[in-house]
């Protein structure tokens, strides 16, 4: 009876001890899982060298690199217009042709009246011919044979003048049929087929614009001159064309003229690039954001902009310790921001920085950094490449 009692008892115990451990067991595990849990995840990036260009900003506008209104030489009624509004021409294609048949008409009227004089001309000359051998023989007059010389002159100098109202006859028949002068997109028609035009009107019948290439006109402070002065001096300078927001590179061009004075008023100067604008991205009357390269910074420290904070103090970053997976903040200075990277001082390269969450972090914290933000190329990806 005693044995069975002792042996309940035992079982009891050993219940009971059981119980505890497998509670304490799984409390640590809970707890374990709630630290694992209340770690936050952030993206870091990797401290970098890199080349990093040296701009002086602005704010332009895209224009056209010639502008032609066309208009009518010779007066007459329109026959055909053979352009698209809109469409691309290159110089000599045919835009409208004009009635040529009163032109064609004074181009034959011309070239009768100029074989007539020649033909009077041959036979004065042979009148000449005939004086001045009577002449000499004595059986004619000095005054007749000069008299015909005088008649000899007077055709030769009709003939001309019968050449150049031929001339501007053809002339005049060639303008008859309207040309492109340049290459370059027409824009609206002015003008249907079958109107009467004259050239007393001064009317426009369509506008070219050449795009191809096209010139970005912007402005810049009067502080960045001299900058732009000693880039310009050690060769050209490249500047680049970005969206209005800033956000996206359009095109790269070259810088082709700096103003020759600087407004007083806004306390700016001008300047201008010339882009090749193959793709046409840039369109006239656009406004865009400029940016002249003036030199670039070798070997320069970055991290993206998003890993920048402010704090009471000034600027600052996250810095991970990849060993303990702990964070700290570090103090650093923003020499320059370009493409959403910033140039900074007070990190090395290689040192990690957290890139995101930095408002759920305080210094010492244990993260969870994901493992496939930490790549330089990602840098890149995030931030738009600059060039070296």
């Amino acid at each position: 009876m005693r044995r069975a009692a002792f042996f309940l008892v035992g079982l009891t115990i050993l219940g009971v001890g059981g119980a505890f451990l497998w509670r304490a067991q799984h409390s640590s595990a809970s707890a374990g899982h709630a630290a694992d849990h209340s770690a936050p995840t952030v993206h870091v990036a990797s401290v970098t060298q890199r080349d990093v260009p040296v701009y002086v900003r602005g704010i332009g506008q895209v224009q056209p690199f010639n502008i032609v209104q066309i208009k009518s030489r010779v007066d007459g009624q329109i026959d055909k217009i053979l352009f698209t509004e809109g469409q691309q021409v290159q110089a000599g294609d045919v835009l409208i042709e004009i009635d040529p048949r009163p032109y064609q008409a004074a181009v034959g009227q011309a070239e009768g009246t100029l074989a007539k004089d020649q033909a009077q001309l041959v036979s004065a000359k042979a009148d000449l011919d005939r004086q001045s051998s009577l002449l000499q023989h004595g059986y004619a007059s000095r005054q007749a044979f000069d008299q015909q010389q005088a008649v000899v002159g007077q055709l030769v100098a009709s003939i001309r003048a019968d050449q150049g109202a031929l001339d501007a006859a053809r002339l005049n028949l060639q303008f008859a049929t309207i040309r492109a002068p340049i290459a370059g997109r027409v824009g609206k028609r002015l003008v249907d087929a079958g109107n009467v035009i004259h050239t007393a009107d001064d009317n426009d019948l369509v506008e070219i614009v050449q795009v191809k290439p096209i010139n970005v006109l912007f402005t810049v402070p009067q502080d960045a001159l001299p900058e732009i002065q000693a880039g310009q001096r050690a060769g050209q300078l490249v500047v680049e064309a970005r969206s209005g927001n800033d956000q996206k590179r359009l095109a790269e061009g070259k810088l082709t003229l700096i103003g020759n004075q600087i407004d007083p008023q806004t306390g700016t100067i001008e300047l201008k690039a010339l882009f090749e604008n193959a793709d046409e991205v840039l369109w006239p009357g656009q406004f865009l954001n400029a940016r002249v390269v003036t030199a670039t910074r070798k070997d320069a420290v970055t991290v993206p902009m998003a890993a920048v904070q402010t704090g009471i103090t000034g600027k600052f970053v996250y810095v991970l310790d990849r060993g303990a997976s702990t964070v700290a903040p570090r103090d650093v200075s923003v020499l320059q921001s370009v493409h959403g990277l910033a140039v900074v001082a007070g990190l090395k390269t290689g040192e990690i920085v957290v890139i995101d969450n930095q408002d759920q972090l305080s210094p010492g914290m244990v993260v969870k950094a994901d493992p496939g933000s930490d790549d330089p190329v990602a840098l890149g990806s995030r931030a738009e490449a600059t060039p070296s």
